[in-house]
């Protein structure tokens, strides 16, 4: 027998747009951050925590499995084990789903899962020729051969490339992500100011939903080492229009692409954590519970589409609890660039796709913009790659209470060709 799992509370930092320079928090301090006024608030004791999971991509050298320092940062006892998981975009709804399944299968009561990216701080790292250059400069011996290892030493050797940039071409097709994102826009014939009406829209919404205090719930305030107070997701634009994106011009695909820098995700830092429960430690604890976790499935395919991701992991969830899109309340699907969430919603409406791919007897059906992405998404917020899974989840359960939904579906696409997706039920 299977048992329920309750995702009962959680929290972010705000996302943090990267600027050209290391920002104030490393994936840790960012997890620290928002995890230490989340586990406050809690009627339980971190002593009642059963695991720590946290997705991060990213990983710095001076901290190693984050998900253990964040643990013992966070005054759990030590005692409690704390692992980090990495799927790329899909790390941080990959701890989540670890937690989920443990709980269901009884072996936890209580998981803290969430995800942690701090990209701004991606490392510098030398190109194959500087490195073998350096170890021929290491491996001499004599003076001879050291001098003779010196004058092989070009200018290129010292500029050191972003590793962020080389994680983001795919090893296999060696094609950008926005590369990915232009294909299949021209697969489905994604037009360049339907992207930039969409790009604008994520902004216009975000914003609305800073103004109107639709955040306050999940959002908490990080604070440096130099008492500077970070209070709110900076990436955002509230002037963006379709007329003011278009003069922007294409970052992948030169010069006819249709996939620019304002109709991409941003860039940048944040974290996020959630608080997973069995039914009995809801009730043990007096917990109030946001929402039901219902089904989780992990799809793959052709890396050079991987945008098609929440495709093929959305599918099979709605086969196996025999919905149709109409029938969920809600839908966050990742916004790694505005095109690839156009084609998204396209395949789900072609009828061939849906028969030849999902094996459903016709087109899953349409996902109404007014329930899609409803405060935005990754293009107006940012996307730190190992927490965008939970956040998007966590914000999906806040929203579902605020519009009173009685469901909902959070889903990405994931570079390397895969997308993940969870189903939620109003508890």
């Amino acid at each position: 027998m299977t048992r329920a799992v309750y995702l009962v509370d959680g929290a972010r930092t705000p996302f943090l747009k990267a600027r050209g320079k290391p920002g104030p928090f490393t994936p840790v301090d960012l997890a620290v951050q928002c995890g230490r006024p989340l586990l406050m608030r809690q009627g339980f004791s971190p002593a009642d925590i059963d695991l720590v999971i946290l997705g991060c991509v990213n990983v710095i050298a001076d901290e190693m499995n984050p998900a253990r320092v964040a643990g013992l940062r966070l005054g759990l006892p030590e005692s409690v084990p704390a692992f980090t998981v990495q799927i790329n975009c899909g790390s941080g709804m990959q701890s989540m789903d670890t937690a989920f399944r443990t709980i269901e299968g009884g072996h936890a009561d209580i998981v803290l899962a969430g995800g942690t990216e701090a990209l701004s701080h991606s490392p510098l790292v030398l190109r194959r020729e500087a490195v073998d250059w350096f170890a021929r400069l290491n491996a001499a011996r004599s003076t001879t051969d050291r001098l003779k290892a010196l004058s092989g030493l070009k200018p290129g050797f010292l500029k050191p490339e972003i590793g962020l940039e080389r994680g983001l071409t795919d090893p296999i097709t060696d094609l950008g992500m926005g590369q990915t994102a232009e294909k299949i826009g021209h697969l489905f014939k994604i037009g360049r100011r339907d992207a930039d009406a969409y790009a604008a829209q994520s902004h216009q919404r975000l914003a609305a939903a800073q103004a109107e205090g639709r955040l306050k719930g999940e959002l908490i305030p990080a604070i440096d080492r130099d008492g500077n107070v970070y209070d709110h997701d900076d990436g955002v634009r509230p002037d963006s229009t379709v007329k003011s994106l278009a003069g922007l011009k294409p970052v992948f695909e030169k010069p006819f692409g249709n996939v620019t820098a304002g109709n991409s995700s941003q860039i940048t830092d944040g974290a996020a954590w959630t608080i997973l429960a069995s039914e009995d430690a809801v009730r043990r604890h007096g917990l109030e519970p946001l929402a039901r976790i219902v089904d989780s499935h992990w799809g793959a395919l052709d890396p050079s589409i991987m945008g098609l991701g929440p495709v093929m992991a959305t599918g099979p969830i709605l086969q196996r609890n025999r919905l149709s899109l109409s029938d969920v309340g809600l839908v966050e699907l990742n916004e790694a660039f505005a095109t690839q969430v156009l084609a998204c919603l396209a395949a789900f409406e072609d009828e061939e796709v849906c028969r030849q791919v999902l094996g459903l007897p016709g087109a899953a059906g349409t996902i109404p913009r007014e329930r899609l992405n409803v405060d935005g998404g990754a293009i107006s917020l940012g996307h730190p790659v190992g927490t965008s899974g939970t956040r998007i989840t966590l914000h999906l359960a806040n929203a579902m209470r605020q519009r009173g939904a009685a469901n909902g579906i959070a889903t990405e696409c994931i570079g390397g060709g895969q997308g993940g997706a969870m189903l939620l039920e109003a508890a």
